[in-house]
C-alpha cells in the first residue's frame, strides 16, 4: 500500500501490471503498456501516422507526464470503467475500495492540501510537476529500456486458434532486456528492474538475488538456443530505444501494420 501513499492505486497496478501485462508482455492488443495512444507507434504491429517520424525526438519529454497522469485521471478512468487497457478488470470492493479511496485522499492531501496552507498555488503546483515529471520520465525509460528496444520481440497470436507459440518463460525472455547488469547503483536506484528479465520469471524473488540468477538464466537460456538479450550499461539501453523509436517512425510498405 506504499504505492497508494504517492498516488498510485495498488489495486488497479496489480492487474494493469501484475496480471495483465507479466502475462502478455508485449503482444499487441493485450499489453496495454506498449499502446500509449496516437502519438506514439512503439511496434511493428501499430499503424504508422505522419508525425512519428519525429517520435524518437518528441517522446522523450511526453514521458515525463505518465506520473501526471496516473495521478489525476489513469486510477480514476480504470475505476470508473471497470477497464485495465484492453482488457476487462474487477472494480475494486470492501477492504479494497477502502484503500483505493483513502489512498487518494492521503496523496492528495499530502501532495497539495498541506503544502497549499504554508505556500502559494505556483509553488505547490511548481514543486508537484517537477517531482512528478522526474517519477514518470524514470517509470517510463525504465520500462522502454526493457521492452520497446531493437532486441526485444514483437509477437503476434496466431491466427487459428489466438495463442502464443512460444512458452510462457520463453516469451517472457524473448520480449525483454535487461541492462546495465554489472551496476550495483544501478541495481540498488532501481530495485532490480534493470534485470528484467529474471523480473518476469520471478517477480516473487527478492531482487538482491538478481545478479546471481541472471548468470543462471542466461547459461540455461544458451543451452536451450533461446535468445537472452542485454545492454551492457544503462546509455546502451537508451540508445538502443532511440534508435527503435527511430525505426518505427520511418515509413516502411513491407511492414506488417495491424491497428
Amino acid at each position: 500500500m506504499t504505492l497508494d501513499l504517492i498516488g498510485g492505486s495498488s489495486f488497479q497496478w496489480r492487474w494493469k501490471h501484475v496480471v495483465f501485462h507479466h502475462t502478455y508482455v508485449n503482444i499487441i492488443g493485450h499489453d496495454s503498456d506498449i499502446t500509449v495512444g496516437a502519438f506514439a507507434r512503439l511496434t511493428p504491429h501499430h499503424r504508422r501516422l505522419w508525425f512519428h517520424r519525429w517520435q524518437h525526438l518528441y517522446l522523450w519529454p511526453l514521458y515525463g507526464l505518465q506520473a501526471i497522469n496516473w495521478h489525476l485521471q489513469g486510477d480514476f478512468r480504470d475505476f470508473i470503467s471497470g477497464r485495465s487497457g484492453e482488457h476487462r478488470a474487477p472494480r475494486p470492493k470492501g477492504l479494497d475500495l477502502a484503500v483505493f479511496l483513502s489512498g487518494k485522499v492521503i496523496f492528495f492531501t499530502l501532495a497539495f492540501g498541506f503544502p497549499l496552507l504554508l505556500h502559494s498555488v505556483w509553488v505547490v503546483a511548481l514543486f508537484y510537476a517537477v517531482a512528478a515529471l522526474v517519477l514518470g520520465m524514470a517509470l517510463s525509460v525504465v520500462f522502454q529500456l526493457a521492452h520497446c528496444v531493437e532486441q526485444a520481440e514483437f509477437p503476434l497470436p496466431s491466427r487459428d486458434n489466438g495463442q502464443i507459440e512460444n512458452a510462457w518463460a520463453v516469451h517472457q525472455v524473448e520480449t525483454t532486456v535487461d541492462f546495465a547488469r554489472r551496476s550495483r547503483v544501478a541495481a540498488w536506484l532501481l530495485g532490480g528492474l534493470n534485470f528484467q528479465i529474471e523480473h518476469h520469471l520471478f517477480p516473487r524473488v527478492c531482487h538482491v538475488n538478481y545478479p546471481a540468477i541472471s548468470k543462471v538464466v542466461e547459461g540455461a537460456c544458451r543451452d536451450f538456443g533461446v535468445k537472452y538479450s542485454d545492454h551492457g550499461s544503462f546509455w546502451a539501453g537508451v540508445v538502443s530505444h532511440f534508435r527503435w523509436l527511430r525505426r518505427m517512425g520511418m515509413p516502411d510498405p513491407g511492414r506488417r501494420e495491424i491497428a
